[in-house]
């Protein structure tokens, strides 16, 4: 963090080569996502030309061990998903569906077939994935999932619908979650077999610097071994899940970070009645607050990192951070909107664009009332969920 957000000297608990990486992801956010992010987002562009160069900084599947990954722990991800997100949520949500949850698939459930044949070049981004498990009426609930697949001989052959599944329309490979006879399996489905179509969900208020689709699956046939092997029930994709929501807990402290900076930089130029915004008790309030919920955001996700890293990290600790963090990141964001004025219902400035990503980022790997519920039963031992 810059000496205006690091009140608590946080980087002093980061190793050297921790610093290292995070200053590497925040100069290429700065030179390569920053200046190009509003019009990317007023285009609803997504940037498939930078995916290389992701790569080239060992992103994509980074805290996955061998098949090309490039193995780094769990806190140097989550400083890079800090980094990445500062820039837009759209770009770090695809460093999330690449690697923590498509590639995490594959290598936690997959065969050692599957492995080679599709991590590597997910690593090195010249294959993309998708990890289809939402469907239209299938949201928190995904146990009632309608998508079924059935065998056909030594075939499997899919049927139905997947919603909001980022990066769909542009995947060579999606991993997709289907009920059969034997309960929720998931399938490596290369997204060329005929039967399987992906549609860009359009008009969209929030991260359209990125691509979520709807999905088609119609008599998909694909062999027996496109299975998972390793994946029975929901086990399978809630563990993928939580890879995800691990980097939103870092994440979003980059979309709060980098509105708090632009409402600070704003505030200490802007003349209102013949001195800076950032001279009256009420803009000071409101930007203590802002920096006093980053630090502690921040801490948070790096205790979840570091237990994570010590094999230590209990599922609702995941619950904790992703249900604060993203909680805190929409109120800073909305904050530092209010100190740019007017001027920032634009794109030129950050804070209103966070916002409504983070409304997605709210939502997405268990919304509040979900995280709510775990933490629920966690705390009386009682499932409230039905």
């Amino acid at each position: 963090m810059t000496d205006s957000t690091d009140l608590l000297d946080i980087d002093s608990l980061l190793s050297t080569e921790e610093l290292a990486l995070r200053d590497r992801v925040r100069t290429f956010v700065d030179t390569e996502i920053k200046p190009h992010i509003a019009r990317w987002y007023d285009t609803a562009y997504f940037p498939l030309e930078i995916v290389p160069q992701m790569a080239g900084l060992g992103l994509l599947g980074m805290h996955l061990e061998g098949y090309g990954c490039p193995g780094r722990s769990a806190v140097e991800y989550g400083l890079a998903a800090l980094e990445l997100e500062a820039g837009d949520s759209g770009l770090r949500t695809f460093v999330s569906v690449q690697g923590s949850l498509a590639m995490s698939a594959i290598h936690k459930h997959g065969s050692e077939e599957q492995k080679n044949e599709w991590l590597p070049r997910m690593a090195a981004g010249t294959a993309i994935g998708c990890f289809g498990l939402t469907e239209p009426t299938a949201g928190s609930d995904p146990g009632n999932m309608l998508t079924y697949a059935r065998r056909d001989g030594d075939d499997w052959v899919i049927n139905g619908s997947k919603r909001w599944i980022g990066l769909a329309s542009v995947a060579q490979v999606a991993v997709i979650w289907a009920m059969t006879d034997d309960g929720v399996r998931g399938f490596v489905v290369p997204t060329d077999t005929p039967g399987f179509k992906a549609t860009p969900i359009v008009q969209k208020l929030s991260m359209r610097a990125s691509i979520q689709c709807d999905v088609e699956l119609t008599d998909v046939r694909l062999p027996g071994s496109a299975m998972l092997p390793k994946a029975k029930g929901l086990r399978g994709p809630f563990e993928c899940l939580n890879e995800a929501r691990y980097g939103i807990i870092w994440g979003a402290m980059g979309a709060a970070r980098d509105s708090y900076e632009a409402a600070l930089g704003y505030a200490r130029g802007r003349l209102q009645f013949d001195k800076p915004l950032a001279g009256y008790q009420l803009t000071q309030e409101k930007l203590v607050n802002m920096a006093l919920e980053i630090n502690k955001g921040t801490l948070l996700a790096l205790q979840i990192g570091r237990l994570k890293d010590a094999g230590r990290l209990q599922k609702h600790q995941i619950s904790v951070g992703k249900l604060n963090n993203c909680r805190e990141a929409i109120a800073i964001c909305r904050e530092a909107r209010t100190i740019l004025g007017g001027n920032g219902i634009t794109l030129d400035y950050s804070p209103l664009r966070h916002a409504n990503n983070l409304e997605s980022v709210r939502t997405y790997e268990g919304t509040d009332e979900v995280h709510l519920l775990i933490l629920g039963q966690h705390i009386t031992g009682i499932p409230a969920f039905r």
